[in-house]
């Protein structure tokens, strides 16, 4: 049996996560996971937190399974935490994967841009995304370093409060809207 690849992509909205997703999806022949496009299949105009976190929950716990399979996996939904990634990086290694970080950035005017002709051209695939959400998520977003992106650098250990990245996880992506 191959190793699997558990694809992470990391970056802000219209960055070119989930075109490079799907590149990666065909070139792999890997399990694609797109958050947004469940959000909006279930959801419609509406864009819930609480379901998100649990949709987002849903899905790596089908990568999961999908790596134990011994299939390759993107995960397309930000993963804007370290904690986040480390999480992922560890259950991976777990079952036998390698992993993949891809960062992705453009500049705010690019983003914009971006964002508005996403908004122009295929409304029913988003939402509309203000400046000031963008600042917000900007500030919050936490840059993978070089080591953490060329896999080198060790997984942290998990925050104080968790025994595992595996009770982390159950913890920030629960497995029902509550």
């Amino acid at each position: 049996m191959r190793q699997p690849t558990l694809f992470l992509m990391v970056g802000l909205p219209a960055t070119g996560k989930t075109t490079a997703a799907r590149r990666l999806e065909v070139d792999h022949q890997a399990l694609r996971l797109t958050k947004d496009e469940w959000m909006k299949a279930l959801y419609g105009e509406e864009n819930p937190p609480s379901a998100s976190d649990v949709i987002e929950g849903r899905l790596i716990e089908i990568g999961l399974r999908a790596l134990e399979l011994g299939n390759n996996v993107v995960v397309d939904f930000g993963l804007w935490g370290r904690d986040e990634r480390s999480a992922l990086r560890r259950a991976a290694a777990d079952r036998g994967a390698r992993v993949e970080l891809h960062y992705f950035e453009v500049s705010p005017a690019e983003q914009r841009r971006r964002l508005d002709q996403r908004q122009a051209d295929s409304p029913h695939t988003t939402w509309p995304i203000s400046d000031e959400e963008l600042v917000g998520w900007t500030d919050t977003m936490q840059i993978p370093t070089p080591r953490e992106l060329d896999g080198s650098e060790p997984i942290d250990d998990p925050p104080a409060g968790f025994g595992s990245w595996d009770e982390w996880r159950r913890d920030r992506w629960p497995p029902s809207v509550t």
